[in-house]
């Protein structure tokens, strides 16, 4: 039986509004909340992404052999390379340091680092 349910993930922010923007046309979840220190995108299932503004924000390296990243989001897509130019075209960083063929690693504004995977590999 599990402990508790994961209901939202809250990513740092340098720019709230930027992010919300960013990360509601890559999910196109609905905004919930939007303003200049903390932002909400509601989605399936009752999930949310949270953006909270943290004055000073630094991004995480990437690549990043420190393993300090923390975390990173796993977002299935049917194509690729289709997939990275809209995140890109949405104010996402597509680095030329890439782990392999059948994945995408991308940056968020903000510079979280983030994979685009193919949906056929999840079964």
């Amino acid at each position: 039986m599990a402990i508790a349910t994961l209901k939202m993930l809250t990513l740092d922010s340098s720019d709230v509004r930027r992010d919300v923007a960013f990360w509601a046309g890559v999910l196109g979840w609905d905004v919930a909340h939007e303003q200049d220190e903390y932002g909400m995108l509601s989605g399936p299932g009752g999930l949310a992404l949270g953006l909270g503004l943290v004055e000073g924000y630094r991004p995480p390296g990437w690549p990043n052999a420190h393993g300090s990243k923390q975390f990173h989001l796993d977002l299935a897509v049917d194509d690729l390379d289709a997939a990275a130019r809209e995140v890109v075209g949405l104010g996402g960083t597509l680095p030329d340091e890439q782990p392999g063929e059948t994945w995408r690693v991308l940056l968020d504004p903000s510079g979280h680092p983030f994979c685009l995977t193919r949906a056929a590999n999840w079964g």
